[in-house]
């Protein structure tokens, strides 16, 4: 899952950033809201979370800016205000839910689940698919009710498939979702990701669950 960050305050820029990242996320970062608003339209993220009170362009702006160009990802906003009426400009603006500052970062991360959940059309915190099973809360995966350990980046790679089951992924969207903005966008590696998946969660090739698509990318057959 790939996030952007959008907070001038710089400690708070990297605590977010190092809890997020190490929770499985891939998170872009900018400070100001000119910045944000460029990276916002420029790529196709799961989520944004996006404070207020921003330099050069104000959050809620920006929040509409994206919003009027098809942005529909979820929108998180933070916010150090606690005038009510500043939260509902934010949600007017296009956001879909607020924290205000302080708070726990335990709390922005499953505000931040829900919403990516909720977009995926997923209410529960564990998705399930056949013998596969994913709680998002916990990042653990198994399959026949065996907990199978999976790499960051593998992880992530079935994450999005779990939440976009039967659809064709990809390789260039897989790549645009699962790395920050500084990664070499080299798609061949989704192959290696894809076949270690193949073989941790189907040893025996029983399943089939991952279909290759030649020239179109992948897709996660749906089980009934």
């Amino acid at each position: 899952m790939r996030l952007l960050l959008v907070e001038d305050d710089l400690v708070l820029q990297q605590q977010l950033f190092k809890q997020l990242t190490n929770e499985n996320y891939s998170v872009d970062v900018a400070d100001d809201g000119e910045i944000a608003l460029y990276q916002g339209l420029e790529h196709d993220y799961d989520a944004a979370i996006i404070d207020l009170g921003l330099p050069k362009i104000d959050g809620s702006t920006v929040i509409k800016k994206l919003r009027s160009q098809d942005r529909e990802y979820p929108i998180l906003i933070l916010t150090a205000r606690d005038r009510w009426q500043d939260k509902v400009e934010g949600l007017d603006a296009g956001a879909d839910d607020y924290l205000t500052k302080p708070f726990h970062v335990e709390e922005l991360s499953a505000r931040l689940n829900a919403l990516i959940r909720r977009s995926a059309g997923k209410a529960s915190t564990v998705i399930n698919n056949g013998p596969f099973s994913l709680n998002t809360a916990t990042a653990e995966v198994s399959v026949d009710q065996q907990t199978i350990s999976l790499s960051s980046h593998e992880f992530k790679i079935f994450k999005y498939m779990m939440l976009h089951i039967g659809e064709v992924i990809s390789k260039t969207t897989l790549t645009e979702h699962i790395y920050d903005q500084d990664f070499d966008l080299d798609s061949n590696v989704i192959e290696v990701f894809i076949r270690r998946l193949r073989k941790k969660l189907d040893a025996d090739k029983s399943l089939n669950f991952i279909e290759t698509l030649r020239g179109q990318g992948y897709r996660l057959i749906r089980f009934d």
